[in-house]
């Protein structure tokens, strides 16, 4: 049985693309077009992979923490105008729990160092419900804040540079004073170190400390059982949308505010980053692609004599276009294959890296007073990969149609002649 043109053209094609002793010119310059794309492909999916890191961190981590929406008020409420705030706002279908918080701004010191934090006194057992930072916890528990009235949880940074650990003492100063006849005094208590929590992010494990409800409301002397709601959401994304929808349900002596407006421009400029940077990766792919077009001109004026002999046997324009089209796309099906295989196994690896270059090299590659997080998280994406792979593959056979269509155009009897 004879074979079909198009298996005839598969063949030849496949024998151009590989490794010959007469044909070290056409092997090399495919070589190079397959490895070119295949850096390009590798270096696409990494980066991708970093950026949809950094947008789990984000999502999961940092925005699991705080929380999503928080109401306050400047006024002395009382339990139950609270309580029917709580009910308002748990009738909004996107809201998906609430717990009371005190916020207020006080300082941590001890004999080795101080630091103004940010206090959170909060509700143990309502606490997981509003946020995740049980997950976080890397020394002591967040429960002890039941049983010990004066307890603290304090980030990993704030700990090392306090050098403390769990069951150590340190103060807290409240921002108020103690009036008495011969002088102003600060008012603070002695708290103990039940917990130790590390997220990765210098706002959280460098400022920001909880105690229970009630030691809060002793230390700053509050008269109100709180004087903040902490919401949750079904999506952090629309908490804007759900903020404002709630503003109007809400008394006009209550704020709201959303996650936004402390991480909102960092999560933006993240979203940003990854679209200028895939574009210009993008580019890249676009100039492998650009090489192979070139590739393919120089190996169609190789094969010049090839084409007129296969011409002269009876092969067609269509068979020849037929036979480039198909070289061209097996470079770019070998060279995708090589580069999501890099690519896959470098975002895998990726973060581990990282962490062997900077202590290798006592160096920190991402510094958490700049960014939200002090580490390379990453995540793979199969949607990425495979829009990578049809992204190339489409570039790949593009830049196939012109050499492709230049070599049917070869003449016989001229390319002979220049042979």
């Amino acid at each position: 049985m004879r074979d079909s043109p198009v298996q005839v053209a598969r063949f030849i094609a496949l024998r151009y693309v590989s490794v010959g002793k007469r044909s070290q010119l056409v092997s090399f310059m495919s070589a190079i077009s397959i490895f070119g794309l295949a850096f390009s492909i590798a270096i696409l999916i990494m980066v991708l992979s970093v950026m949809n890191g950094f947008d789990r961190e984000m999502r999961e981590n940092i925005l699991g923490i705080i929380p999503h929406i928080t109401l306050s008020s400047a006024e002395n409420l009382n339990s139950s105008e609270w309580q029917r705030i709580a009910e308002i706002t748990n009738e909004h279908s996107m809201v998906v729990s609430s717990s009371p918080v005190i916020e207020a701004m006080g300082v941590l010191a001890n004999s080795v160092s101080s630091k103004g934090v940010l206090v959170n006194g909060i509700d143990a057992e309502l606490e997981p419900t509003v946020s995740a930072i049980d997950r976080f916890i890397v020394e002591g528990s967040l429960e002890a804040l039941k049983d010990i009235r004066w307890g603290l949880v304090l980030g990993q940074t704030l700990a090392d540079r306090l050098q403390v650990a769990v069951g150590d003492r340190v103060d807290l100063y409240s921002p108020t004073v103690s009036i008495n006849p011969i002088t102003p005094l600060a008012v603070f208590r002695s708290f103990e170190v039940v917990a130790v929590f590390k997220v990765g992010a210098q706002e959280l494990d460098n400022d920001f400390v909880m105690i229970n409800l009630a030691a809060a409301r002793a230390l700053f002397k509050l008269r109100a059982p709180y004087n903040s709601l902490r919401l949750r959401t079904t999506d952090v994304l629309q908490a804007d949308q759900i903020r404002a929808d709630l503003r109007q349900a809400l008394p006009a002596e209550i704020d709201t505010a959303s996650w936004t407006s402390q991480f909102g421009a960092i999560y933006s400029n993240i979203q940003f980053s990854r679209t200028i940077i895939g574009f210009m990766l993008w580019l890249l792919i676009g100039v492998a692609a650009f090489n192979l077009v070139v590739s393919l001109i120089m190996i169609v004026r190789d094969k010049r004599g090839d084409i007129a002999i296969l011409r002269t046997l009876g092969a067609s324009p269509q068979m020849i276009h037929r036979i480039f089209m198909w070289q061209g796309g097996l470079i770019g099906l070998i060279g995708i294959i090589i580069g999501v295989v890099l690519g896959i196994i470098g975002s895998l690896q990726v973060s581990n890296l990282a962490a062997l270059i900077e202590d290798r090299f006592s160096i920190q590659l991402l510094n958490a007073e700049v960014y939200p997080i002090d580490f390379l998280p990453s995540q793979l994406s199969v949607v990425d990969i495979i829009l990578v792979i049809g992204g190339v593959l489409v570039m790949s056979l593009l830049a196939t149609i012109y050499p492709a269509r230049r070599a049917a155009a070869v003449q016989p009897a001229a390319a002979l002649r220049a042979e």
